[in-house]
């Protein structure tokens, strides 16, 4: 990272190359060429530092100065002074907060599901803010590794690193074009794998008082709108729906994801 801050004593500006490089990485393509993306906000920041895996730290005076200090590494040390304008030009957010890194790309290989006790699959699933709630969520709950599948969003989309709160940092995250080869590697590993949805044949109440849910598991959780594909469904070992006690037709997807991994993580404790 870089602790001059300065280029010929001058804050960075939007139009300075190393701010116009950056800001590149909001689009997928260059995400996906260079390898690198942007983490926003301190929460983000801190967890990417202790992960090691921030190439660059821009800062406003103001944000520098608040959070002189996160995790293991001192922000007024390593990171370069910006104004406002070239803050906002790399944030997403109406309201900035004062620090951007670039970082590298922290996904894994397919073969790094080995020996995950808990893992969640996200096949399909478009939005950002799903997607990074379900990464959070899986870390909260213990998750070792989630996968974006098949037409998944970017992980390293912006809505999608805000929303997993840091937990991007915290879990093993793997990327595949296919869903149903993931399956067949987790199932090759002895892995059970569960489709969570609405029409399931299992309740999950079912596989919480026949103990099976402490095994290693893998659960499947397809896009709020189309739910998973025949294809993942037959591919599955069970397909397990939510019990609902009330009067509402259904779950949100995160809202399941949490209870589905919930239960998992509390039958493996």
């Amino acid at each position: 990272m870089s602790g001059s801050g300065r280029d010929g004593g001058r804050l960075f500006t939007p139009r300075t190359p190393r701010i116009v490089a950056a800001r590149r990485l909001q689009r997928r393509r260059d995400r996906d060429q260079s390898g690198r993306f942007l983490a926003e906000g301190p929460q983000a920041v801190a967890a990417a530092l202790e992960a090691g895996v921030v190439l660059e730290l821009f800062g406003t005076p103001g944000g520098i100065a608040k959070h002189a200090s996160l995790g293991h590494s001192s922000v007024g040390l390593d990171a370069t002074p910006v104004t406002e304008e070239a803050l906002a030009a790399l944030s997403e957010t109406v309201h900035p907060q004062g620090l951007v890194a670039v970082c590298e790309q922290v996904d894994v290989p397919v073969s790094a599901l080995a020996g995950r006790r808990l893992t969640a699959v996200l096949a399909d699933i478009r939005d950002p803010g799903n997607a990074g709630t379900i990464l959070r969520t899986a870390d909260a709950a213990g998750a070792g590794a989630v996968v974006f599948a098949g037409d998944a969003v970017d992980p390293y989309n912006g809505k999608c690193v805000r929303a997993s709160a840091g937990s991007l940092f915290h879990v093993d995250v793997v990327r595949s074009r296919s869903a149903v080869d993931v399956v067949a590697t987790l199932r090759d590993t002895g892995v059970r794998v569960l489709a969570a949805t609405g029409y399931g044949d299992v309740s999950l109440d079912d596989l919480v008082d026949d103990g099976s849910l402490a095994a290693p598991t893998a659960w499947l959780f397809g896009s709020e709108a189309h739910g998973l594909s025949p294809e993942l469904l037959a591919a599955a070992d069970a397909r397990v729906r939510v019990p609902l006690y009330g009067g509402a037709e259904s779950l949100n997807l995160a809202a399941a994801a949490a209870v589905c991994l919930y239960a998992s993580a509390r039958a493996q404790r």
